[in-house]
């Protein structure tokens, strides 16, 4: 007797055409990237947990429990009638998707053209500059979303979110990750040999943002001589947006759409100059 007896073939698996292929990846390119720069990042989850969520939750037990003990006592007008825990909390969110974009949206970008060149192969296939672009901004979107829902999580528990509508602060989290990350992501897809600037953005533009945007204290607090970085940061905008929506902060409904318009209008230029920037870069 050849074979073995009652076992059944498996049927064979077969390829698609290849306009088939070349249709669905016209349509789907750009997921079909996002889902590769996801396995990618999975394969350093716990990096990812710790630095997007470990170190701002960090922040929060040192500023918010620790210094807030101080801070609560020795202030009787308080942040807005909030403890320091409630006022510092949106911001740690917001600066967590923002620290996240600055590592997503540099080196990989760089990687992508100049170390592994990974962009490349997927350019060979139908997918255009576009949707590789958009690709790799979908994946880091669930990225912002996922650590930002998790910190929320972690800031609810130590109720530092009473509204009922502080869950949107993920959303604005994630809109400023990007609001900050797309022109970043423009400028590193424009970088051809790596001389430190990245270290100089992080050193000299992330870490100013963060410091100097109303994170710990209200903004106008501060001299006029740093308060203008606040007026242009991110960090400060959807801090401003993450308040509203946390515990109520009170601030005109002008400002408040103010905020939004400006972390819109930066996604919407980041987008279009990256995506003319890897433009460039493929067709070369």
């Amino acid at each position: 007797m050849s074979g073995v007896t009652g076992a059944t073939a498996a049927p064979g698996l077969r390829a698609h055409p290849p306009e088939v292929s070349a249709a669905r990846a016209r349509r789907w390119g750009s997921l079909y990237f996002a889902e590769h720069v996801l396995r990618v990042m999975k394969s350093y989850g716990w990096t990812i947990v710790m630095y997007g969520v470990g170190q701002p939750v960090a922040y929060l037990f040192a500023m918010g429990v620790g210094l807030a003990t101080l801070v609560d006592t020795s202030s009787d007008a308080g942040f807005g009638g909030v403890s320091y825990l409630t006022f510092i909390a949106p911001a740690l969110l917001v600066s967590a998707a923002v620290m996240a974009a600055a590592s997503e949206l540099t080196f990989p970008v760089m990687d992508g053209f100049k170390w592994r060149r990974i962009y490349y192969g997927p350019h060979a296939s139908p997918l255009t500059p576009q949707q590789i672009a958009l690709g790799q901004i979908i994946a880091v979107t669930v990225r912002f979303l996922l650590q930002s829902a998790i910190y929320f999580v972690v800031v609810a528990l130590f109720g530092a979110s009473p509204s009922a509508w502080g869950w949107v602060s993920i959303l604005v989290a994630t809109l400023t990750g990007l609001a900050f990350g797309l022109p970043l992501m423009a400028y590193a897809a424009s970088v051809t040999q790596d001389k430190g600037q990245f270290a100089m953005v992080m050193r000299f533009i992330v870490m100013p943002l963060f410091l100097f945007s109303g994170t710990f204290f209200p903004l106008d607090t501060l001299p006029l001589t740093v308060r203008w970085i606040g007026w242009i940061s991110p960090i400060w905008h959807g801090t401003e947006l993450g308040r509203v929506f946390s515990y109520g902060y009170q601030e005109p409904p002008l400002l408040t759409i103010a905020h939004f318009v400006f972390l819109l209008v930066l996604t919407v230029v980041g987008w279009v100059l990256t995506k003319r920037q890897f433009i460039k870069r493929m067709a070369g």
